[in-house]
């Protein structure tokens, strides 16, 4: 076979090479950078017809062949069957890797698969296949055209076949490697999905400058992105400056619950267990609440409960905050004085219940939810206005209740920015009770009223570190996520 390399600075001066030397009919097989140049591997085309022709012959003398070697006697096919098969079959160097190739790739799909083709197990009980060799070493031999086969040959090592357990372990590894694919594939997917919704969004704010001056805003006031893009993707077009931020503050206190309609803690009465993570202030504000009652309906409508055990001089906090307002508190260590203290105190109007600090990961914090659960005791989560939100959401994921779930806002005072805190009660659904603000008892509280804080929250604030700047919004606008807990009435 005449194949021909051919050197040059340039692909195209190759390419002039390879035509000067072919004419017309030039047929280039490779093309490759090497130091020296740019390497093209051609050859003219009436070199593969005869090719074709030459495999051709191959395939109608394989029956001829096979029967020869059948009636060979044993001693005979101790010779080299490569070089003379080779020989009579004239076939090139570049046809037989090919054709090895070929093969081999067959039985690694067959091994892989577990399965052999039905028209390929007839063709090999038909007409026995030639043996099957490697590959010869692709590294490029300079030697002028044409090259002999049967030399070449005799040097390549014979290809040795898997053994029979190879397929059906391959076969049992087929459905993992599968799997994995099909993983790599979904989590690609899942990722041009965001990327594109989130290039769609970015175009959308370039073009409505003012959605992207909200998106910052309620971002610096510290609502989260999931809960500010969800907004902003609803409000109406062609809305000035000061409109969008009024419909923006109106979907906020429309989705964000409290008691405004109903009665207040004091009014309704009942007994509550003030839970909550260490810190948040839930001695205080039970303290607070049985002052809003007594101030009310008297010292005797109230009763107070303390399960705090583990913090120092927590009942004698209690008890101190009790001497003022004229009400006793008692002490229980464990379910059963609980239930005993309740059945006690049954006639009174408010009892409530102050209960240990404890973080969410802390494993009491299961325990003193189980003896908190009976009849009639409802849960009063409190938390901190000034927490991080991601601190809050998981305060509120850990001592979730049943049903709906009731909190306090306290320390409304100590919180740089209110958007955090409000953010999680939007999400998570739940009904703010009231809200405390500094140490004075029975003072500080109010009922919680959302337009006052939805207005708070959104006041300009003071330039902090953790503020983003219009070049990185393109950080937050994601995809919010499918589980996002809550539901926003827009």
């Amino acid at each position: 076979m005449n194949i021909q390399r051919f050197t040059a600075p340039t692909s195209r001066e190759a390419l002039a090479k390879a035509r000067l030397a072919f004419g017309d009919g030039t047929l280039i097989l490779s093309n490759r950078t090497t130091p020296s140049g740019v390497e093209v591997v051609a050859t003219a085309e009436n070199t593969l017809a005869a090719l074709d022709r030459s495999e051709s012959f191959a395939n109608r003398s394989r029956p001829q062949e096979t029967f020869a070697r059948q009636a060979t006697p044993p001693a005979a096919s101790t010779a080299n069957p490569v070089a003379d098969d080779a020989t009579q079959l004239a076939m090139s160097t570049l046809s037989f890797q090919n054709y090895v190739r070929e093969r081999m790739l067959r039985r690694r799909h067959e091994a892989m698969t577990g399965r052999t083709d039905t028209n390929e197990s007839e063709h090999d009980h038909a007409a026995p296949p030639a043996p099957s060799f490697a590959p010869p070493d692709p590294a490029p031999v300079e030697a002028p055209p044409p090259v002999r086969a049967a030399p070449i040959l005799k040097q390549v090592p014979a290809y040795t076949p898997p053994p029979a357990a190879a397929p059906i372990a391959a076969s049992v590894a087929a459905p993992a490697l599968s799997q994995s694919v099909a993983d790599e594939l979904h989590a690609m997917k899942t990722m041009f999905e965001d990327r594109f919704n989130t290039l769609t969004w970015l175009g959308q704010a370039r073009q409505n400058p003012i959605q992207s001056n909200m998106m910052l805003k309620m971002i610096r006031a510290g609502y989260s992105p999931t809960l500010a893009r969800t907004i902003l993707e609803r409000m109406p077009e062609g809305i000035g400056a000061a409109e969008s931020v009024r419909w923006v503050m109106t979907i906020l206190e429309r989705n964000l619950k409290t008691d405004e309609a109903s009665h207040s803690l004091q009014d309704e009465g009942g007994v509550y267990a003030l839970v909550g993570a260490t810190g948040v202030g839930k001695t205080t504000t039970a303290a607070k609440l049985a002052g809003q009652c007594a101030r009310t309906y008297g010292a005797n409508s109230v009763g107070l409960i303390t399960m705090d055990t583990y913090r120092m001089g927590a009942h004698e906090q209690l008890r101190a905050y009790g001497r003022m307002m004229g009400v006793v508190a008692h002490l229980a260590h464990d379910r059963a004085a609980l239930q005993d203290l309740l059945n006690l105190l049954a006639n009174k109007k408010m009892v409530l219940v102050d209960t240990t600090g404890l973080a969410p990961s802390d494993p009491r914090k299961r325990t003193m939810l189980d003896v908190l659960d009976l009849p009639d005791v409802k849960r009063l989560l409190v938390l901190n206005a000034g927490g991080h939100g991601d601190t809050l959401d998981d305060v509120v994921s850990s001592f979730k209740s049943k049903g709906v779930q009731q909190a306090i806002l306290s320390k409304i005072d100590e919180a740089p920015k209110l958007g955090p805190a409000l953010d999680a009660a939007i999400r998570h659904q739940l009904v703010l009770r009231g809200v405390t603000m500094g140490q004075e008892v029975p003072g500080d509280w109010e009922s919680a009223n959302a337009a006052k804080l939805v207005r708070t929250s959104m006041r300009a604030p003071g330039k902090s570190a953790f503020d983003p700047k219009a070049a990185d919004l393109n950080f937050f606008f994601t995809q919010p996520s499918a589980s996002a807990p809550g539901r926003l009435n827009a």
